[in-house]
């Protein structure tokens, strides 16, 4: 950890405003009524008034707000978690439906407390959303499970919209970056969700801004399309408190352009890059075009739309 002497000052393209609007506010009312987490909270997220407010996309993070992993750019609270709260996926469902969300982006606190990882609550979490929400699409985002596949097929086979699992860093600097997680094992998780769903999107994100190289960054995108990746997205790290890891650096808007545009050059079908992105930055226009036409079918006022036909960039 750097000296505060060594913090750097944040540039004026890191600024965000502030719109703690009345949708805003209600949602985050809901939210406590419902005694739910979203990691647009947790993770103090800059885009969470543009998501609630006008994109109707929220992150749901479920099996409680304690992680059993303690990994030094996150700002979820570390520790021995308690139990499983099995009435949380029907109040998920409550939450989507009450909010008119059209995606919604379930992620989970690493639980290697449980046999499973948490991976049959993630299935029940999918299937409540989707049976009081036909029309709201859905990404789930879980930690590596420590590779269990066995838990793996358990949450695939709630059929989730999209697939996400951030590899987070470069391969050099995952040890120091992520508790637990392996680079390899992350990326042996994202392969074989490709092979047990061919159709399904499998996505993972890169932060940038703690040490790596421009051309670490290259291998890691090839790293993922080696294993079947489709989509990336690449965001600034920003410290969450002082006791997290410095950033080493901030990169220019142009520096994210550039990546994209290299991103794309290799094959990824879709990659949003930026300083303020984050991993379900602008996710419901990551789903696929089947995906896409069966939300278009259920959004209200649409209902009798059945041929209407969407031309996603997918």
């Amino acid at each position: 950890m750097a000296k505060q002497s060594e913090y750097i000052r944040k540039p004026e393209w890191l600024k965000t405003k502030i719109n703690t609007n009345e949708s805003y506010k209600k949602l985050k009312n809901l939210m406590r009524d419902k005694r739910l987490n979203t990691v647009c909270e947790e993770a103090k997220c800059p885009n969470i008034y543009e998501c609630w407010s006008e994109r109707k996309t929220a992150t749901f993070m479920i099996l409680g707000d304690t992680c059993t992993r303690g990994c030094r750019f996150c700002a979820v609270k570390t520790g021995l978690p308690s139990g499983v709260d099995l009435g949380e996926p029907k109040r998920v469902a409550d939450s989507v439906e009450i909010m008119g969300l059209k995606h919604v982006v379930i992620t989970a606190v690493a639980r290697d407390d449980l046999e499973d990882g948490g991976a049959a609550v993630f299935a029940n979490t999918v299937r409540a959303v989707r049976h009081q929400n036909p029309g709201c699409t859905i990404e789930v985002l879980p930690s590596d499970m420590k590779g269990d596949y066995e838990s793996l097929h358990t949450l695939m086979d709630s059929e989730p919209d999209i697939f996400n699992h951030n590899i987070e860093t470069v391969r050099r600097l995952t040890k120091r970056v992520r508790a637990i997680a392996r680079y390899n094992r992350s990326l042996q998780l994202l392969q074989r969700v490709k092979e047990i769903a061919p159709d399904t999107p499998v996505k993972s994100s890169i932060m940038v801004g703690l040490g790596e190289t421009k051309e670490e960054l290259i291998e890691a995108m090839d790293d993922l399309r080696a294993h079947d990746v489709d989509i990336v997205t690449i965001g600034q790290y920003l410290q969450p408190t002082k006791k997290h890891l410095n950033v080493e650096r901030y990169y220019h808007p142009d520096e994210f352009e550039e990546l994209k545009n290299i991103a794309l050059e290799k094959g990824f079908s879709h990659c949003e890059a930026g300083p303020l992105v984050r991993s379900s930055y602008h996710a419901d226009e990551q789903v696929s075009q089947s995906a896409a036409q069966r939300r278009i079918k259920y959004m209200k006022g649409y209902e009798s739309q059945e041929d209407t036909k969407v031309d996603f960039q997918f």
